[in-house]
């Protein structure tokens, strides 16, 4: 099998999943670590329906090649995963082995958790998986607390069909573009553009994927100087931008009716049915949606445009999973086994086809023709991407307060210099 039919079958299950795994919400029970038996150990992850997501079928896998281990699977509901897992790390009772996020924006980021004692050290095979410039979001006081497992796209997701069927034929080279998109779009009867806008973490999504191109690509060291103090959100030109955006575009209809009350059911729905033409979220999604219409519609990945077309493609691509094992595991030899087999190539690769995403490592030299990274090809073969952008801001309230400030916006609740100030705030909680 060629390495570019191994992109084109590249699953979005996880993609969904990895959409409702930034929701916050309720809480779950665990199947927790066991008494330890030395070989056997449990595994959690999120899950947003029934169809088997890469973590699931790399677990059966690993049972069929070692018959005497028995992998006990806790699927937690993604709208509730961020919460539950800080739970259970903290009440001692977590699996033996969850998947974490790199950096710090999340309750499930590494950083914070390694910080505050609950997780355990791994090793030189995580250590040699962690993507260049990327250290400080698996390593904290010189130790690993994370195995990456993916390199993920994130910004948009289009569904060509559709926009070719509302008159778009080119996907918008500049600002003025998308404005134009827009009207075309409601001219024929639907929006460019799907919001989930009661759901925070999306609203905060759609906030990040413009701001690629206002923030980051004039500046990639934004957040380490946000760090240091010499900038904040609401002295920043390019964050204003990137809020006055998303009034304007409310503004000129590119939202679909109802954005501010939306769930995730209305983005699947408006792109699988063709009544929306692009959606804001990670690039994994896309062959999930292309199942879901099926396969009567194409999904492709891309930047948000930047303000000038002159100016290029500037988007966010980063390992945005990774597995970590509770420092209160009983079972931490046998997770650690596991860990070893999935940083193996043919584990990386699985993980990359079932996902949506690309691999940990060797995706650079990969072929991206006729697949749904293709736009994207010139922006990783150029490095003109940075992580995205919460995983190393402070702590997680720092997102919560631009998602749920992207939804005053919205409702017109909220200015923009409101939100950018409340983010400030969050940032020294």
């Amino acid at each position: 099998m060629t390495q570019q039919r191994r992109i084109i079958r590249a699953g979005a299950l996880a993609g969904t999943a990895a959409i409702g795994a930034l929701v916050l919400a309720s809480c779950s029970t665990s199947a927790g670590g066991g008494a330890g038996d030395g070989q056997s150990f449990s595994l959690a992850f999120p899950v947003s329906n029934e169809a088997k997501t890469p973590y699931e079928i790399l677990a059966e896998q690993y049972m069929e090649e070692n018959p005497d281990v028995e992998i006990t699977i806790d699927k937690l509901p993604g709208e509730s995963y961020n919460t539950t897992i800080r739970t259970q790390l903290q009440g001692g009772n977590a699996s033996d082995i969850f998947l974490s996020a790199p950096g710090n924006g999340q309750s499930f980021s590494i950083v914070p958790l390694a910080e505050a004692g609950l997780l355990e050290p791994l090793g030189e095979t995580a250590t040699s998986l962690i993507p260049d410039g990327s250290e400080h979001q698996f390593v904290v006081d010189g130790a690993v607390y994370g195995q990456p497992l993916n390199i993920a796209p994130a910004g948009v997701v289009v569904n060509q069909t559709a926009a070719e069927a509302a008159g778009i034929t080119e996907y918008p080279a500049d600002w003025q573009g998308v404005l134009d998109a827009c009207e075309t779009a409601a001219q024929a009867g639907g929006s460019y553009f799907v919001v989930a806008g009661s759901i925070p973490p999306n609203a905060g999504m759609m906030a990040q994927a413009i701001a690629a191109t206002r923030v980051y690509a004039e500046d990639p060291d934004w957040n380490t100087q946000r760090a240091e103090g010499e900038v904040t959100f609401a002295d920043s030109e390019g964050w204003q931008q990137t809020l006055q955006a998303i009034v304007d575009m409310n503004d000129a209809g590119c939202f679909q009716p109802g954005v501010e009350g939306a769930g995730f059911d209305a983005i699947t729905n408006g792109l699988v049915q063709g009544t929306s033409s692009a959606m804001f979220g990670p690039s994994g999604v896309a062959r999930d949606l292309g199942e879901a219409a099926g396969g009567e519609a194409t999904f492709v990945a891309q930047t948000f445009p930047p303000a000038d077309a002159a100016d290029g493609a500037f988007g966010y691509a980063s390992s945005t999973y990774s597995y970590s094992i509770p420092a209160s595991s009983k079972n931490k030899d046998a997770a650690k086994a596991f860990l070893e087999w999935m940083a193996e190539p043919a584990q990386a690769e699985t993980v990359a086809e079932e996902s949506g995403t690309l691999p940990i490592t060797g995706y650079a030299e990969m072929d991206f023709t006729g697949t749904a990274f293709e736009p994207l090809a010139d922006m990783l073969a150029a490095g003109d991407f940075v992580p995205l952008p919460n995983s190393d801001w402070s702590n997680p309230a720092v997102y919560d307060a631009l998602g749920a400030g992207v939804q005053g916006l919205l409702t017109g609740q909220k200015t923009v210099e409101q939100v950018l100030t409340e983010m400030d705030t969050a940032w020294g909680e």
